[in-house]
């Protein structure tokens, strides 16, 4: 991932980041063979899925509902995503 200008995080191997030309970032989660990619910038989210598809062969399960036995709940109107 370094190839593609993300940081591994300090705190966590699994964790991959990119600052955004928007100031906003982009994130890489990886356990195992799943994969967990999460942003506020949807079409960087599409950018970094083709580009990884070129390299590993994955399936596209669209908006996750489970990482790692936590559900993850969204609400859209604030803005807030938690994990339980």
């Amino acid at each position: 991932m370094n190839g593609h200008g993300y940081t591994r995080s300090l705190y966590d191997p699994c964790v991959y980041f990119r600052k955004l030309p928007s100031s906003e970032y982009i994130y890489l989660l990886l356990y195992v063979d799943d994969m967990l990619i999460a942003s506020k910038n949807r079409s960087s989210i599409d950018k970094l899925k083709v580009q990884l598809s070129y390299e590993l062969e994955m399936k596209d399960l669209k908006e996750a509902k489970r990482i790692l036995g936590m559900k993850i709940e969204r609400d859209i109107v604030k803005g807030r995503v938690s994990l339980t």
